[in-house]
Order: C-alpha cells, then sequence, then structure tokens
C-alpha cells in the first residue's frame, strides 16, 4: 500500500479554443465516485447549452479506481485521453470534466484527442499539485511546565503537531509517516528523560504543500 500521493491543489478551470470550437475544463478534488459524478452533473446543468460534457476520473492513493466518458464523442477521442493526462501526472481523488462547444468545424479523431487532453494539461497547470502522506497519529501526555518547550522542540525536528488539548494535562496529537515512529519515540524519550511516551492513535492523510 502507498503511503503517498499526489492529488490537484485547489479546484479550478482553464479554457482552450480550437478551430472556434471552446474546451472548458474543470478539475475538482473529490474522495468517491458520488462526489464526482455528482460534479459532472453540475456543470452539464451549469453549461447546458454545450453539446458534450466529457470526463475522466482516478480515485483513491493508488488510483485503483478510473472512469471515463466520451458523452457523445467518437469513442475513445475525448475520455480516454483525458484519463491518459492524469495518469500522466499521477493525480488522483481528482475529476475532470471538458465542456465542448460546437465551433462548427470538425476536428477528426487526432484533433480531438489533442484537444481534450491539451484542455486538461491546462487545467492541472492552473490547480497545481499537492501530496497527500499518509501519517501514524501518536499522543502524548505531558505537564503543563514542560508541554510548550517539547511542542516547540517537536515542531522544530520537523514533527507535525496535529492538535493540542489543554486539561490536567497537555495532550498533543503527532503526526509521522510510518518510517518515522521510531525516531519520534527516540526523540520523545530523549526530549522528557524518559518521563512520557507517544502512544499509538490511529491514522490519517495529510495535505503536504
Amino acid at each position: 500500500m502507498t503511503d503517498s500521493y499526489l492529488t490537484v491543489a485547489r479546484d479550478g478551470e482553464a479554457e482552450i479554443e480550437v478551430k472556434r470550437s471552446r474546451f472548458l475544463c474543470t478539475l475538482a478534488r473529490v474522495e468517491d465516485e458520488t462526489a464526482a459524478r455528482a460534479v459532472v452533473d453540475r456543470l452539464r446543468k451549469q453549461h447546458w447549452a454545450a453539446r458534450h460534457h466529457c470526463s475522466a476520473f482516478v480515485l483513491g492513493p493508488e488510483g485503483a479506481v478510473e472512469r471515463s466518458s466520451d458523452d457523445g464523442e467518437p469513442a475513445g477521442t475525448a475520455g480516454a485521453p483525458m484519463l491518459e493526462v492524469l495518469r500522466g501526472r499521477g493525480v488522483s481523488d481528482v475529476v475532470a470534466v471538458v465542456t465542448r462547444w460546437f465551433g462548427g468545424t470538425l476536428l477528426g479523431a487526432g484533433g480531438l484527442v489533442r484537444a481534450y487532453g491539451d484542455a486538461v494539461r491546462a487545467g492541472l497547470d492552473v490547480t497545481g499539485t499537492l501530496r497527500r502522506d499518509l501519517v501514524r497519529e501518536l499522543t502524548l501526555e505531558l505537564g503543563h511546565a514542560d508541554a510548550g518547550r517539547v511542542e516547540s522542540e517537536l515542531r522544530a525536528r520537523g514533527v507535525a503537531v496535529l492538535d493540542t488539548t489543554y486539561a490536567g494535562h497537555v495532550t498533543l496529537r503527532l503526526g509521522v509517516p510510518t518510517a518515522e515512529v521510531d525516531r519520534l519515540h527516540a526523540m520523545v524519550a530523549e526530549l522528557t528523560g524518559g518521563t512520557a511516551a507517544a502512544v499509538p492513535a490511529g491514522e490519517r492523510w495529510v495535505d503536504r504543500s
């Protein structure tokens, strides 16, 4: 199982024109197939006068779910090249929809493949990408007198402090890659003189710049 993958940094859109046909690519980050299809449906209603709303999406940390639709264009000329661009950029948890307004000139199969692929490339250039990492979550209980110092040291050493809770003790929720768990335990032992230990508390995906 992978512990890191790329997705779009933000939702966005870009438009290109080929022989008076307009190709508007909309990219959105989605978590599942239902959400991806909802984006397609929304754009179909929003741009109801357009002739085609072709789509492609990739889902999951390993890109295990892939779908594409030519939406009335000749088979293999829209959805497949769009999907190929998403694969080529290595992004997942993203849906691409290219809305086309026909300009009166037939582009041919090769022209359509290039146009739909270029529209998605333009869209990805606008949205940019970010990395998502699977981190192990651990909780660390500290006395109030030591918490500030230990938290600052952990942050300075690259440990993600996901949350801080103040009660009778201060509880830090920490996130580290799987490969860094042993190093975290060693840091905690060093910083607390062996008086505290981080306790496993699950895992989550987090966005990195």
